[in-house]
């Protein structure tokens, strides 16, 4: 069955999730963290996304910005650079205002062109998505922004990715998704999506029951793949 509607997890995907890390570090007077600003956002990014599964199988669901201000912490912390409220507050408001990709509004653009239904699915709560979105410019390409909030489970659970077709009432097989996670990419493929795994870092695929349909290097061959020329 044709694509008809195109699904992008936000955090990694559509967003640069090493953004706030980059900027702060190329502040005035913060030299120690340009010396670790990439260490920092590597270690903040996987234990972002630790927390979200052990919450997950654990039932002990909190929004992302708890999640995400918990896995800066221990970045800080592991890095050193703990201590520092103001440092702190600095990458946290970053965070909300998280560069896109620069293929994104290309590509976003050519799915709306082509008719196709275009929607975030993705961890992060509600303000945080809205923020990212709007400070990216993104809002005219997006039919919607859907939260795992709504159900109250992190991905990988099935929960997550059924709210697409509960809230545009489209076969799972009409449904291309696509994400920077592997993991996430190959859960999606085993719920019955078309996926896309957008591989930036050329990593090692996930040894899992599922894997994406698709690897690509970015998002710039995601219009071809739902049928766009």
């Amino acid at each position: 069955m044709p694509v008809t509607t195109c699904v992008f997890d936000a955090y990694g995907t559509l967003f640069d999730v090493a953004a706030a890390a980059r900027e702060a570090a190329g502040e005035p007077g913060r030299d120690a963290l340009a010396a670790r600003w990439r260490e920092l956002a590597e270690h903040w990014r996987q234990k972002q996304l630790q927390y979200t599964w052990l919450r997950a199988v654990s039932g002990t669901h909190a929004d992302f910005w708890e999640v995400t201000q918990n896995g800066l912490d221990w970045a800080l912390e592991k890095t050193g650079l703990d201590g520092q409220a103001e440092l702190r507050e600095r990458l946290l408001a970053l965070y909300w205002e998280l560069a896109a990709y620069p293929e994104v509004p290309g590509m976003l653009g050519a799915l709306k062109a082509a008719g196709r239904t275009t929607a975030i699915l993705s961890n992060g709560s509600p303000a945080m998505l809205a923020g990212a979105v709007d400070s990216a410019g993104l809002g005219d390409m997006l039919d919607d922004v859907l939260s795992v909030e709504s159900v109250g489970v992190f991905k990988p659970h099935a929960g997550v990715y059924d709210l697409v077709g509960q809230r545009f009432g489209c076969d799972r097989n009409e449904v291309l998704f696509v994400s920077s996670n592997g993991w996430d990419a190959a859960a999606a493929s085993g719920f019955g999506f078309t996926t896309a795994w957008v591989n930036r870092a050329g990593d090692p695929m996930d040894r899992l029951p599922w894997t994406p349909q698709h690897v690509l290097p970015d998002l710039t061959g995601i219009p071809a793949l739902a049928g766009v020329e």
